[in-house]
């Protein structure tokens, strides 16, 4: 093939368009599961006691704790996600992020009828990290469709969404329990990407199922075709980001006994109501062909990123004295919290753009399945298996943001140390899965996660 040819079929690939988060979960950006006993059993937790985790999974099931006892929860977990991207004429790349570790803390107090406390959670630590240099980022199309070379820099997105949560639960009878929480929520980003000139065009005359743009910035631009622009916001650590916001949302949830051996429970997480991510240190670069290229410092703000509203219902069977076995469903409203991803720059000599960018995910069905058998009076097994769709369509799919894994098997075990002290313990394995977007860029994508879980009641 000639060289332009080549470059061409290459650059079909760019117009890179911005996806800032990478998600490495089951059910899009969420974890599939939360604490080692809803981990080993497959994410299932609203219909029965799922411990301290109970705050991420139905909080009314606080209450079924026993009377007048504390709690004090120490939690770990490992995400170990496997990700590269490729094409058939740019080749392959791997991502770097492949360890992000996630602690947790949390204290329990079931007092009376009444169950309440705190819970730490780091709930994000994702992210995908391309480096510099590789082939599969070398070139875009320019304003005027020529074949134009992007920046070669660096390029890498993460998101870390952290919780500190406040639970009450209500035993209102033998049968009936009752929950709200108050979460405060905290989430952080960094962005080190490119948009070719053609995709910076499309934005700016609105193309639908593209994006747009807007700005002083893009009118005061020297004449000449755009070969790339280029968003850089990030502190390089691990569990933060440049861009930072607080806010807060909501749970309630209910468990109702029906029977000594059965017993359902739904739950409701409200979607988040963060404040925009700012950063005061962002750099936005135009490059044009002749003129050079132009780089401006100032802030950046990622517009309303929020997280979706939830909600869902469990099934818990004693099935006999030392088998339970549960089942969870929940809905994911993606559809309203990725519509658009929309980031503004102010630039510090003055100007501005706005750059919205279509997500158009899908809402989201989850399911998890699981048991856990008693095999002696302090060892317990457990099994199970979640199944989220990809909510990502493939018209947005893109190296920043890869495919996501649909299906986890899982294993995990409870060991009771002495008469008050628990250990728990789960690993789930999510398959390869890969999808292509339509430039022919295929990202692959399988993980594994570890959980472990120590909890001392007093």
């Amino acid at each position: 093939m000639p060289s332009r040819v080549r470059l061409r079929a290459r650059a079909a690939l760019f117009p890179i368009f911005f996806a800032a988060v990478s998600a490495h979960a089951t059910n899009g950006m969420n974890m599939e599961a939360w604490g080692a006993r809803a981990g080993g059993m497959g994410g299932a937790a609203f219909a029965y006691d799922s411990g301290n985790s109970a705050v991420m999974n139905n909080p009314a099931t606080l209450g079924l704790r026993p009377a007048d006892k504390s709690e004090v929860g120490l939690g770990l977990t490992l995400l170990m996600p496997t990700v590269a991207s490729s094409h058939p004429l740019a080749g392959r790349r791997d991502s770097d992020g492949n360890l992000y570790v996630m602690p947790t803390l949390s204290w329990i107090k079931r007092s009376g009828p009444w169950a309440y406390g705190a819970g730490l959670l780091a709930q994000g630590g994702m992210g995908t990290e391309y480096g510099s240099g590789s082939s599969l980022f070398a070139f875009g199309h320019a304003s005027d469709d020529s074949v134009a070379p992007l920046s070669g820099d660096e390029i890498r997105s993460e998101v870390g969404v952290g919780r500190l949560m406040f639970p009450l639960a209500f035993h209102a009878s033998d049968a009936l329990t009752l929950a709200g929480q108050l979460d405060f929520v905290w989430a952080t980003m960094d962005v080190r990407m490119d948009v070719d000139g053609r995709t910076l065009g499309q934005m700016m005359a609105q193309t639908p199922g593209v994006g747009s743009a807007t700005g002083s910035l893009l009118g005061s631009l020297p004449p000449g075709v755009l070969n790339y622009g280029r968003f850089d916001f990030s502190d390089d650590k691990a569990f933060s980001g440049a861009a930072k916001g607080t806010g807060w949302a909501g749970k309630l949830g209910i468990h109702y006994k029906v029977s000594e051996t059965l017993a359902v429970g739904a739950t409701w997480h409200s979607k988040t109501a963060i404040d925009d991510l700012e950063s005061k240190h962002a750099t936005l670069k135009m490059d044009i062909a002749g003129a050079g290229t132009m780089a401006m410092n100032g802030k950046i703000k990622v517009v309303d990123f929020q997280w979706p509203e939830t909600y869902g219902f469990g099934v818990a069977w004693q099935a006999t004295p030392k088998l339970l076995l549960a089942g969870d469903v929940k809905r994911i409203r993606w559809t309203d919290a990725m519509k658009s991803f929309n980031l503004k720059f102010e630039a510090d000599s003055g100007g501005d753009m706005t750059a919205g960018m279509e997500q158009n995910w899908r809402d989201q069905t989850g399911y998890a399945f699981g048991g856990e058998y008693l095999v002696t009076p302090n060892l317990v097994l457990r099994a199970g298996f979640n199944y989220g769709r990809n909510p990502v369509p493939d018209a947005t799919l893109n190296p920043l943001f890869p495919a996501t894994v649909t299906r986890h098997i899982t294993l995990g075990f409870g060991w009771r140390m002495n008469k008050d002290e628990t250990l728990a313990a789960s690993l789930a394995v999510a398959p390869r899965v890969a999808n292509t977007n339509p430039g022919d860029v295929t990202s692959t994508h399988r993980q594994a996660t570890l959980r472990v879980n120590y909890n001392y009641p007093y």
